[in-house]
């Protein structure tokens, strides 16, 4: 990629330089067409808290149809309360919010974003969805198939990351709450000076 890199190093997205509104207030999004036939798609909320104070809830629905892998593992680390106490870890401004590293939950603010080598990896699912504001996609290195836990949600449309990224989900309400997390203090690393912590259930 030319400009940004998602990456689960912060050491090697800084060597490569990177890798409506309901009455509620929160942004309703029209799902993307898949290039599979539509099934039942799981929905998820995210409650996201700072310093003991909720910022709100994200709701996102994944998609089967067209990485099943990525929503199955993803599934399963929900369902046994991996991802609660984690935080969103990376915020960029115009480009995405990063969450989803055990590293996170009790490790310092150091390690962030590296991830545990032991994690099951899970391979590739390119498709031809883009990368839009709400899209949710798999963090990894370098090796297109070295995604695990992490994953980003776009705050704009990034189309260089198109085909590159697993694309897995998208954020269906909370686009208000995304907003305030990537728009929260950060130090030089782009990680958020108070940390952002997450709590995941299965709606559906």
């Amino acid at each position: 990629m030319k400009k940004h890199m998602i990456s689960l190093s912060f050491v090697s997205v800084a060597l490569i330089c990177f890798t409506f509104l309901s009455c509620s207030g929160m942004e309703e999004k029209k799902p993307q067409k898949s290039e599979k036939s539509t099934e039942k798609r799981p929905q998820y909320e995210i409650q996201v808290t700072q310093k003991g104070n909720e910022l709100g809830k994200i709701v996102i629905e994944l998609f089967p149809d067209v990485a099943p892998e990525h929503v199955n593992n993803f599934d399963s680390l929900v369902s046994i309360g991996f991802y609660n106490g984690t935080a969103f870890h990376r915020v960029v401004p115009g480009f995405v919010i990063q969450g989803g590293d055990p590293n996170s939950k009790s490790k310092p603010k150091e390690t962030w974003g590296i991830g545990d080598p032991s994690q099951t990896r899970v391979i590739a699912e390119f498709s031809q969805l883009n990368h839009k504001r709400g899209t949710i996609s798999a963090a990894r290195s370098n090796d297109p198939n070295s995604a695990t836990s992490q994953f980003f949600i776009c705050v704009k449309d990034v189309p260089s990351l198109d085909g590159q990224y697993s694309i897995f989900g998208e954020t269906i309400s909370g686009m208000d709450v995304v907003d305030a997390i990537v728009n929260s203090p950060r130090d030089s690393h782009d990680r958020p000076i108070d940390k952002i912590e997450m709590t995941i259930k299965k709606l559906k």
